[in-house]
């Protein structure tokens, strides 16, 4: 098995190959064809092909000269003004090597920046437009100033569906020689969450240890829940009987390694499984994220989990 890392290896290199944001994809290779590109800021979850597409759009712009006509900043650790006045500023103002007018500058994670930096870097987009080109990527575009915003023309990215990370699972099973069952599948996608980067390295460290891969192997790799042991200890709750409940939920995170936010998620999906009313159901999705907010904020999990399972037995007993 080869050991470079696949998200690399298996990078989209072309517009055609980019899978899950087909009208974002279309609008951006259509600017891109007509060098006709104002600042772009890319919006949306981790792992959706914010950055791949960036890449994309300076090699078709630039062709061989891409390299030098390029600069890649992570804002998350250089994220203070210093670098947008010098690195950023630097680059900026230069002419760009080859027939194309302008550079790109790529900001990843821009959200990260600090608001001394946004404004240094809103006036530096203001006074070097003729010569470069800004491409911001984001998780939250809330977290961007509004100056920065109206100069740029803003495209959202959504998480990518099953049929769409089936597509890269796929391509890469057929270049590494990969058996994959289709319960494989679904717990691969499920253990993603529509991050396509996530995806990848599930995949890749399944396939280090089996080329043939199945449900439990790569249930052992994520480390999350099985639903049916998720569903046991919630069968248990509804029917009245918090002390087995509790232990086979003890079982499960000593057993699995499973952290209590995993867990949490893992119940969150399993309660519109239950036999339960609607409006049940309702209400233990509230009590759920109010245990995890109280995970979130330091609250020991397993007691946050024993005080959700009692609200699942109180739910079973009408109360």
């Amino acid at each position: 098995m080869a050991s470079e890392i696949w998200t690399e290896k298996y990078r989209p290199s072309k517009f055609s190959e980019i899978v899950g944001q087909d009208n974002t994809v279309k609008k951006v290779e259509s600017l891109t064809n007509s060098l006709n590109i104002p600042h772009l800021l890319f919006a949306g979850p981790p792992g959706t092909g914010k950055s791949t597409l960036a890449l994309v759009i300076v090699k078709e712009i630039f062709g061989k000269y891409w390299h030098e006509n390029y600069l890649e900043l992570n804002a998350s650790d250089e994220r203070g003004i210093n670098v947008v006045r010098e690195k950023v500023k630097n680059f900026a103002r230069t002419k760009s090597i080859g027939n194309v007018p302008f550079k790109i500058i790529f900001l990843d994670e821009a959200d990260a920046l600090t608001p001394e930096a946004q404004q240094a870097l809103r006036r530096t987009m203001e006074n070097y437009s003729t010569t470069c080109r800004f491409i911001l990527s984001c998780n939250y575009s809330t977290k961007v100033i509004d100056p920065i915003q109206s100069r740029c023309a803003i495209f959202r990215f959504k998480i990518l569906e099953k049929k769409d990370i089936e597509k890269v699972i796929k391509k890469i099973a057929e270049g590494e020689k990969l058996t994959i069952n289709p319960d494989a599948l679904e717990i691969i996608y499920e253990g993603s969450e529509g991050d396509c980067r996530r995806m990848i390295n599930i995949l890749q460290s399944t396939a280090s240890i089996s080329p043939s891969i199945n449900y439990d192997l790569v249930s052992t790799i994520i480390s999350s829940a099985k639903p049916k042991d998720i569903r046991v200890v919630l069968d248990y709750a509804i029917s009245g009987d918090f002390q087995k409940s509790r232990e086979k939920l003890l079982d499960v995170m000593l057993r699995e390694s499973i952290s209590g936010q995993d867990v949490i998620k893992s119940v969150q999906k399993e309660i519109w499984n239950l036999p339960v009313e609607p409006e049940i159901k309702v209400k233990l999705i509230e009590k759920t994220g109010e245990a995890e907010f109280r995970m979130v904020e330091g609250s020991d999990p397993f007691i946050q989990l024993q005080s959700l399972l009692a609200s699942f037995v109180l739910a079973g007993l009408g109360k």
